[in-house]
């Protein structure tokens, strides 16, 4: 569609928004309801794979996904399995179940699957990462303002910890004006001799804006290219908003760290994340929580640590009892996105995405916070109407059936997400009600 004609419809329905009804929207779906197979080439096959209620426009699926059908299926199946016969189940699964599970992750990022361990969540990956991090007190942590709280904190306890220093640099002002060269160009001036650590997020919850981690990482060769091992930068990236949408692999970003939870854009079981860090990256790692399948031998005292089949991405996972039902079901989730095609995935979102931001920029009483470009954006969008707290405007989109949400940060916007569970009429349902609020 236009953006002209876009607009143009979307202005004919800001006097009038009509009740969510059957004309639009198909009755609350249970899970058998949902069709077993489906057409991935078929994006309302797709949806339908989701037993999401249909009385609703949701806008703010990132928070925590719903599963499809094969990922509740195989939550379902490991479930039954456990709940017959614990003892015989976990005794028959556990030493293959989580290498399965990394092979289908590893397909998806292209890379080796010893280099990825499992958590329960992004606030989990980064705690295992940013906790464990080898550091010197002449050493000092870059990070942003832009930041999560669950970032920001786990750097400040490591530094608490080692005597290193945390430091950080605004990436940019006005989150709608950002550019590729303002990010890369204050990178590279904030880093200094002493710094050991650069930890950003992909894409933030906070503006929407969405770093150009390859451009970072390009410029970051050229910093560590005369660095010995233990001085290099190394480049450490929280990924969960855009994880899962992007058509990248860990070659294509470049960064050293990748650490995202699986439960929002990848549909996955909720609890459930990785972590995949370059090979010699891991080494500068001291794991905090013992690791249970094959590393269990190292950490007993009787294998080495360079024993073949013990990885890093085994030795880095936490051990113990997890919600394995939902662990090892986390397979189907990256075998989900892999038959939609993550390029398809990624053109599909994008898409979405810019048709609400054009018509929200062309609301005199808007001002979106997002870049309008796909280069700098995934798919949250942030924005503010004149005369409306965010959390009002979170509450008028929730009484024309449309779930929003406020970013929780010392400075709140309003926010939509569009997502592959939505299409092109709740996009406009959603912009004609903010249109509404003029």
């Amino acid at each position: 569609m236009k953006r002209r004609d876009f607009v143009a419809r979307t202005g004919l329905a800001i006097g009038a928004i009509p009740a969510l009804g059957s004309a639009s929207l198909a009755s609350t779906s249970t899970p058998s309801d949902i069709p077993r197979s489906f057409d991935p080439m078929d994006w309302r096959a797709v949806r339908d794979q989701f037993p999401l209620t249909r009385d609703r426009i949701h806008m703010s699926t990132f928070l925590l996904a719903s599963h499809p059908r094969s990922v509740a299926d195989a939550i379902e199946r490991h479930r039954r399995g456990f709940d017959a016969d614990p003892a015989s189940y976990w005794e028959e699964h556990f030493m293959t179940a989580e290498p399965k599970v990394q092979a289908i992750i590893a397909e998806y990022l292209d890379t080796d699957p010893g280099l990825i361990a499992l958590t329960d969540s992004t606030t989990m990956g980064l705690g295992l990462v940013y906790g464990a991090l080898r550091l010197r007190p002449d050493q000092e942590i870059l990070t942003t303002p832009h930041d999560h709280y669950a970032t920001i904190k786990s750097l400040q306890l490591r530094a608490k910890r080692t005597g290193a220093t945390v430091r950080e640099v605004a990436l940019y002002d006005d989150p709608a004006e950002t550019s590729v060269d303002q990010v890369v160009s204050r990178m590279k001036a904030a880093i200094t001799d002493q710094t050991r650590v650069l930890a950003v997020t992909w894409a933030h919850s906070s503006t929407g804006v969405k770093l150009p981690i390859a451009a970072m990482a390009e410029a970051l060769r050229d910093i560590n290219a005369g660095r010995d091992e233990a001085d290099r930068v190394l480049f450490c990236v929280d990924g969960v908003h855009a994880f899962g949408i992007e058509d990248e692999t860990v070659d294509s970003l470049g960064c050293d760290f990748l650490m995202a939870g699986a439960h929002k854009w990848m549909f996955g079981p909720r609890g459930t994340g990785i972590i995949w860090g370059r090979r010699e990256a891991w080494d500068a790692l001291d794991p905090i929580i013992p690791s249970f399948g094959p590393s269990v031998g190292v950490w007993l005292g009787v294998l080495p640590p360079d024993t073949p089949f013990v990885t890093p991405g085994s030795y880095h996972t936490p051990g113990g009892f997890h919600s394995f039902e939902h662990r090892w079901a986390l397979g189907e989730a990256f075998r989900f996105h892999l038959d939609l095609g993550k390029a398809r995935i990624q053109q599909r979102i994008h898409e979405l995405n810019s048709m609400a931001k054009e018509a929200l920029a062309a609301m005199p009483h808007v001002r979106l916070y997002t870049p309008i470009s796909p280069a700098l954006s995934a798919g949250i969008i942030c924005f503010d109407v004149n005369g409306h707290a965010p959390a009002e405007v979170v509450e008028h989109l929730h009484a024309q059936g449309i779930t929003g949400s406020t970013s929780p940060y010392p400075v709140s916007y309003a926010r939509i997400a569009p997502s592959l569970i939505n299409n092109e009429g709740e996009v406009e349902r959603t912009v004609a009600a903010i249109a509404a609020l003029a």
